[in-house]
């Protein structure tokens, strides 16, 4: 399992960065990151929808049609000219996702049982899966794109890799040295050991890419802040996920991605933390301006 938790991990952080570096080369499109968004979104909507139990699971082509709708609004807006879909886009495809689910049980409606658990899940997978991770999508394309290029990648890396380092940090550290249990009925192998360590390797991660290129003042005390509160949220991501499984009685999203599960137990920490690290990077960024 150690083994191929390292290789898959491996080829998957290879796969992400050539999808980074190598979009500069259709700037401003950068056609390669957002196809690679929509597959991962899609695939994780497909293992969510399976999760959730068959008389409250939401109508598929529903969800799908939100979860994409809100991955692509950033994108719409920075490359067709379609505006409100960015910023206020979210809560446009909330709204829209709303009155069809709503309008879908009115239609099928044959008396009481499951009809609102079923439009509540429908919002759920869409803002879990759709709106939370579009935040990431909006790194890519920080306002002006021509100028502002290296910084959108680099704080998209910052955002994507180090809950993601943390997420390495935690599980080295919880198989070394893990003694105590820190969530047992969510996710029993998780250790306050893991935790610390997943902290540090977040704050690692985050001074190591905030030195990358020019850098603002106070640029490590902010890269630490930063480190410790992505890395916290990173956990609790994957607790977030742990919850989601622990209620459907299932241990892993899928079998799609060896050593790890599915796709949702990959991206769990980054789509929890990618509101949070958009606000973070963009408000007060630790990276060059």
């Amino acid at each position: 399992m150690f083994r191929t938790r390292i290789i898959v991990g491996s080829i998957l952080a290879a796969l992400v960065f050539a999808a980074l570096f190598l979009d500069g080369h259709f700037a401003p499109r950068y056609p390669l990151f957002m196809v690679l968004i929509l597959v991962g979104g899609t695939l994780a909507c497909h293992e969510m929808l399976a999760l959730i139990r068959a008389d409250i699971r939401p109508v598929s082509w529903l969800a799908f049609a939100g979860v994409l709708a809100a991955l692509m609004g950033p994108w719409l807006e920075a490359n067709v000219g379609i505006h409100r879909i960015g910023a206020n886009g979210r809560a446009v495809v909330v709204t829209v996702i709303a009155l069809g689910a709503f309008l879908r049980e009115l239609w099928v409606y044959s008396g009481p049982g499951q009809a609102i658990p079923r439009v509540a899940m429908t919002l759920l997978v869409v803002l879990y899966l759709g709106v939370m991770p579009s935040y990431l999508v909006s790194l890519r394309w920080l306002p002006p794109r021509e100028e502002d290029a290296q910084r959108a990648l680099q704080t998209l890396i910052l955002a994507i890799f180090v809950p993601k380092c943390g997420d390495i940090g935690a599980y080295l550290t919880g198989r070394m040295f893990g003694r105590h249990r820190m969530t047992p009925l969510l996710s029993p192998q998780k250790t306050w050991e893991g935790a610390l360590g997943a902290i540090l390797f977040s704050c690692g991660a985050a001074i190591t890419g905030a030195s990358w290129g020019g850098r603002p003042a106070a640029w490590v005390v902010k890269a630490l802040v930063f480190g410790l509160v992505i890395g916290g949220l990173g956990m609790c991501g994957d607790l977030a996920e742990s919850l989601i499984k622990r209620e459907s009685f299932h241990k892993d999203a899928s079998d799609t991605v060896p050593g790890f599960g599915g796709v949702l137990d990959v991206v769990d920490s980054v789509v929890f933390t990618a509101p949070v690290s958009y606000w973070a990077l963009t408000f007060e960024p630790i990276t060059p301006v």
